[in-house]
């Protein structure tokens, strides 16, 4: 199943939602899938003019794979132009996702800053494949394609600082305007920037991740590339500290993520 294949299953049936083994990371299904699954059931119960400005995930649990798993959104609070609200994605009785998500209409104000200039990046051409190969590199990478640009790549012992190049769904998937959902996955399709420090293999996975949309968002499609970079900010016992934002092909901030990582090496 296709990510947008995927969306459309969760708004039709948010109570009973297998994840495929295609969609695998390691041994739990792939955190940003998830994430955009309980966003989706969040989105459901909110007015379409307040657009999504920020969640808070933290991944509780591996979800696991090929077996049903409900989605449940709640509303916390209706203001007069905020929504906000309490995701979950819920597997045998047990939460595995907490999602918290902030909705704002847009209002007048005398603020207005623009973003920093998107940083320099070889174009899309210019950088290195990461291949899809099976039993090699994670599952759900089959259906998102990566281009390196910055850094190393995972258990490379390169100690950079960034990471990051270009990604954007795989394969021959439909057109369609790209939502917080289909980026949700875009963002996290990269590994943890820590891992290019380490030498050889170790597991590491994502513990909490905040994400901020900017409003509204640019236009793109599901064909587009997006540019990524992360940074390192510390990493120490068994913990890593990143910040990172995605960019449309031309440069325009689209997100900023934040994320604390743990790394079993």
């Amino acid at each position: 199943m296709t990510l947008s294949e995927l969306l459309r299953g969760v708004r039709e049936h948010p109570q009973q939602l297998t994840i495929p083994a295609t969609w695998g990371q390691g041994r739990a299904g792939f955190g940003g899938l998830v994430a955009a699954l309980v966003y989706e059931a969040m989105r459901a119960k909110v007015p379409p003019e307040r657009a999504l400005r920020s969640l808070a995930i933290t991944f509780v649990a591996p979800l696991t794979l090929d077996k049903p798993a409900s989605f449940e959104a709640e509303v916390l609070r209706e203001g007069k132009a905020v929504s906000q609200m309490l995701g979950r994605a819920v597997q045998d009785g047990q939460v595995v996702t907490i999602v918290q998500g902030s909705f704002g209409a847009a209002r007048e104000s005398a603020v207005a800053v623009a973003a920093e200039a998107a940083p320099a990046m070889p174009p899309v051409e210019a950088c290195q494949t990461l291949p899809f190969v099976p039993g090699a590199t994670p599952e759900f990478t089959r259906y998102l394609e990566m281009r390196w640009g910055v850094g190393g790549l995972p258990f490379s012992g390169n100690t950079s600082r960034e990471m990051g190049g270009w990604v954007r769904q795989r394969g021959e998937v439909e057109r369609e305007p790209m939502s917080e959902a289909h980026l949700l996955a875009l963002i996290d399709a990269w590994p943890p920037a820590v891992l290019s420090h380490l030498k050889g293999f170790a597991p590491g996975s994502s513990l909490t991740w905040t994400v901020e949309f900017v409003q509204p968002l640019p236009a793109l499609d599901t064909h587009d590339w997006c540019q990524y970079r992360a940074v390192i900010e510390h990493a120490r016992d068994g913990y890593g500290h990143c910040a990172a934002a995605l960019w449309t092909p031309t440069g325009e901030l689209v997100a900023l993520s934040r994320q604390t990582v743990t790394v079993f090496g």
